[in-house]
């Protein structure tokens, strides 16, 4: 009887092929991970939320007819830069500490409040947008 013998395989395991897998991954998110950047505001966020703040300097409101309120005193559109011009000088404060609460009516117009905000720019000074926290579904 011619029975052959079987040759017994021994297995292997290269790892030079995952090893040039696992390195063209690496190279592929090290070069992507520069090409990402995220389009955000550049914020200047608090550091801490257990720190109180001070309260504000000043406060401008404006309603959903568009009248603008600096503290609780009506103020025309066209006069809002120099009454808050007038009320930063009368508290003799650098203007870059000075900041600005700005509470919008819920049905104000966006264009109002960069109104406000851009009037707050050109002064130098720092604003909080105030809102309300939403009531669970309301």
């Amino acid at each position: 009887m011619g029975l052959k013998r079987r040759q017994r395989v021994e297995p292997e395991f290269s790892l030079a092929a995952m090893i040039d897998v696992i390195f063209l991954l690496l190279m592929f998110f090290m070069l992507t991970s520069n090409f990402v950047t995220p389009n955000a505001l550049n914020l200047q966020l608090p550091s801490s939320t257990s720190k109180s703040m001070a309260s504000p300097a000043l406060a401008v409101s404006v309603k959903a007819d568009g009248t603008f309120y600096v503290e609780r005193d009506g103020v025309p559109k066209a006069r809002l830069e120099d009454v808050l011009k007038s009320r930063i000088r009368a508290q003799n404060k650098d203007p870059q500490t000075t900041t600005i609460t700005v509470a919008a009516d819920k049905a104000a117009t966006v264009e109002d409040v960069v109104f406000i905000l851009d009037i707050a720019n050109r002064l130098k000074v720092k604003t909080i947008l105030a809102t309300n926290p939403d009531q669970g579904g309301n």
